[in-house]
Parts: structure tokens; sequence; C-alpha cells
């Protein structure tokens, strides 16, 4: 078993994305095989690229608020509490449209950040 707190684990590296963090919170570091979870938190005016991955996402709103955009550009609105699943290849990005930082869980499998 492995107990962790967000605070103590480190950054990792994530280039091409401004006002983004992200920490691997658990991995294969931490001898995880099959899942990762992650935790991002954007400051205002934070978004990540238009993308699709061959993996599905879960996600879990932990503060702020923003909004999901998918594939036809429509802007789903996101806040603490609400929770997200976007399917396999689904063109997908998240911005912060709020004033405090955004943050979020996301749990991919391990393919997911390889």
């Amino acid at each position: 078993m492995i107990i962790k707190k967000l605070a103590d684990v480190p950054f990792a590296d994530l280039r091409g994305y401004d006002k983004v963090t992200k920490q691997i919170v658990i991995g294969p570091a931490d001898g995880s095989t099959e899942i990762v979870m992650r935790y991002f938190s954007m400051a205002p005016g934070g978004t990540t690229a238009h993308h699709a991955h061959d993996f599905p996402h879960l996600v879990a709103i932990q503060a702020g608020r923003g909004v999901v955009i998918d594939a036809d550009g429509v802007e789903h609105p996101l806040k603490k509490g609400d929770y997200l699943f976007i399917r396999d290849n689904e063109a997908h990005h998240l911005a912060n449209t709020g004033t405090e930082p955004f943050d979020f869980i996301c749990v991919v499998p391990r393919r997911g950040e390889e």
C-alpha cells in the first residue's frame, strides 16, 4: 500500500502547456502496472491543446471552474464535484474559465503516460 500527500509529489515535465501543471500521483514508479492517477492544475486562462488519444480518461474536478470543449467546439461547463468520462479517440480540451485555479484528477491507463 502507498499513501501520498499531493504536496509531496513532484511536478512532471509538461512542455508546451502554459499555465498548467501536472503531478503523477500514482503511476509506474509506484508499481502501478495498469493505471495512472494524475493531478492537473490550471491557472486562470490556462488550457490544454485540442487533442484525442486511443485511451479513455476519467476526470474528477477538484477545484475551480472550467470547461471541456468537444469535437464540435461546444463548451461544457465544469466545477468542483463534477465527473467526466472522455472516450477513446474523443477529441477534447479543457480550459480554466474562472478566476481561481481549475484543478482536476485524471485517471488513464498506463499507456496514456508512456
